[in-house]
């Protein structure tokens, strides 16, 4: 399962930077899907597929660089470092997603502005002393 949970996100992802629209990523998420955000909100499938297809009109143009996208059993976890439009914020991404029946039932995705990174390493320093 885990090479064909694999293709499937590559592909799906592929085809949503390609066309700009969520139709080919809608089939491959179950109706009980559920996208976890850092701050402890989530969504809804309809709800995440609304955000998405919103947010693909300003980033139009994003760079998406693929640094590592890996499976382990239900799991696939995609890391890749997107450079926004029109000067935008560099950031990193990772992603896991967990896969049910062959198809996405939950997503959890933590984002970091490329610029903040040694910011947010200010509690690493203290641990070190």
């Amino acid at each position: 399962m885990t090479t064909d949970s694999k293709s499937m996100i590559q592909r799906a992802l592929a085809e949503l930077l390609e066309t700009g629209s969520v139709e080919a990523l809608e089939p491959l998420l179950s109706e009980g899907f559920v996208h976890h955000r850092p701050d402890s909100t989530s969504s809804t499938k309809a709800e995440w597929l609304a955000a998405v297809q919103a947010a693909l009109v300003p980033l139009a143009d994003m760079q998406v660089e693929v640094h590592h996208l890996l499976a382990d059993g239900d799991h696939v976890v995609l890391h890749s470092r997107r450079r926004l439009p029109d000067g935008g914020p560099e950031i990193v991404v990772v992603d896991i997603w967990r896969i049910d029946g062959g198809l996405v039932a939950e997503c959890w995705e933590i984002i970091e502005p490329v610029a903040q990174a040694a910011a947010n390493l200010v509690w690493w320093e203290a641990t070190r002393g």
